[in-house]
């Protein structure tokens, strides 16, 4: 590979990104990197005070911009945002990337984050809000990922040996 991240996940909030990267940064024996964690490190908040501070459009350029950034400069296992997919400009610049995406159900997402306050997209009534977000991003998260690995009722190593068999990637 000439470059660029060797897996991008995507996926909904609570499917698994971040503990799935790690492990799957660990079995390659690469770095792990999470432009969300990028976004609260540079602005000293956490993303739902950004959301409160200064709204989504504000948060959205700045997940652009890590996007963007990461992409460039990372040549390890990246995860990106769970909203990270409706920018055209990074859908665009995960084209021909090894990006898999990380599914789930609602039954699956309430068993594992409880749709809770931390979410700020999932203030009120939290599943029929997951629901409509995962109808708008679905075909995106599709669009984007050359695999795509359900992550229901499975591991976090179950998950992470999936994307490294669907994607032909060899553990260290």
């Amino acid at each position: 590979m000439t470059g660029g991240p060797l897996v991008v996940l995507v996926g909904p909030m609570g499917s698994g990104k971040s503990t799935v990267g790690a492990l799957l940064a660990e079995r390659l024996g690469v770095p792990y990197r999470d432009t969300d964690a990028d976004i609260v490190a540079a602005q000293g908040r956490e993303i739902s005070d950004i959301f409160v501070d200064e709204g989504e459009p504000y948060f959205r350029e700045l997940e652009r911009q890590a996007v963007a950034t990461a992409v460039a400069e990372h040549t390890g296992v990246l995860a990106l945002g769970g909203g990270a997919v409706l920018d055209e400009g990074t859908r665009t610049l995960l084209t021909g990337l090894p990006v898999a995406y990380l599914s789930m159900d609602v039954e699956e997402a309430v068993r594992r984050v409880g749709l809770g306050a931390a979410r700020p997209l999932l203030a009120v009534n939290p599943r029929r809000q997951w629901r409509e977000l995962m109808d708008a991003r679905r075909p995106l998260y599709t669009e984007v990922a050359r695999v795509v690995v359900a992550t229901d009722d499975r591991t976090p190593e179950e998950v992470a040996q999936a994307v490294l068999d669907a994607l032909e990637l060899k553990d260290v």
